[in-house]
């Protein structure tokens, strides 16, 4: 009598590993996506649908080209200012609070700033001889004179809008205006903090004090007429009123 075979213990299910193409769906769903927000067609490989879930919806952002720059007049390039400040820099010429020598004195610096820097390398010889170069040679024009350019450097420093770094030399406050990158311009700054003592509260310095405040005062009229255009404007004035 032939012996019956051992009994097998029964097999257990094996554990199937995904194939390929069920582990590639939800990539192929983003390639798909992703094809049709491009204009492209791309093969779809699997089913779309994983389980109850599906991709609706993938979105792409375009950056700025790199290599695109800005349209600007002239061969000097362009700057960066403060909104508030050109706001604030008409404000105060209505409100007499700056000259316009001083406004004049400013703006030429401010655009005359090496890139990257915040410094403009001008004398006052050149600051002046620049402003007058429109009118240079008409003799009766009158022009702005190197004192007072002297002045309105002086002021300006007073009011924190700049500040003398050497013979020929007038940083700006960066942060109201400046020639250059952002990550330049914090490097200019913090060259600036380190001159604020340690443990002083840097709102009262340079650069980030930024003056005249708005009391009412009269400035001293003595550049390019706006003395005499005042006089002329309040004698009609006086006229109209008897």
């Amino acid at each position: 009598m032939t012996a019956e075979p051992p009994s097998r213990n029964p097999r257990r299910p094996r554990t199937v590993r995904p194939t390929t193409a069920s582990t590639d769906v939800v990539g192929n769903q983003l390639l798909g996506m992703l094809g049709e927000q491009l204009g492209q067609t791309l093969q779809r490989a699997a089913d779309p649908v994983v389980g109850k879930r599906k991709v609706t919806r993938v979105s792409v952002e375009y950056g700025d080209e790199p290599s695109t720059v800005h349209d600007m007049a002239g061969p000097l390039g362009y700057s960066l200012a403060s909104n508030w400040f050109t706001q604030r820099l008409a404000q105060l010429l209505i409100a007499n609070e700056i000259t316009r020598s001083q406004l004049c004195v400013f703006l030429y610096v401010a655009g005359g700033q090496k890139r990257n820097t915040g410094v403009a390398e001008y004398t006052q010889q050149e600051i002046t001889e620049g402003l007058n170069k429109l009118i240079a040679a008409d003799p009766n024009a009158r022009k702005i004179s190197r004192p007072t350019v002297n002045r309105a450097i002086r002021r300006l420093g007073e009011i924190g809008w700049v500040e003398q770094v050497g013979n020929g030399r007038t940083r700006l406050n960066v942060r109201l205006w400046f020639h250059g990158g952002s990550a330049f311009q914090h490097e200019v700054l913090a060259d600036m903090e380190k001159d604020i003592p340690a443990g002083e509260n840097k709102a009262n310095r340079f650069p980030y004090q930024i003056g005249p405040e708005l009391i009412h005062q009269h400035p001293e009229q003595l550049d390019l007429g706006l003395a005499i255009e005042q006089t002329e404007t309040l004698a009609r004035r006086r006229r109209r009123t008897g």
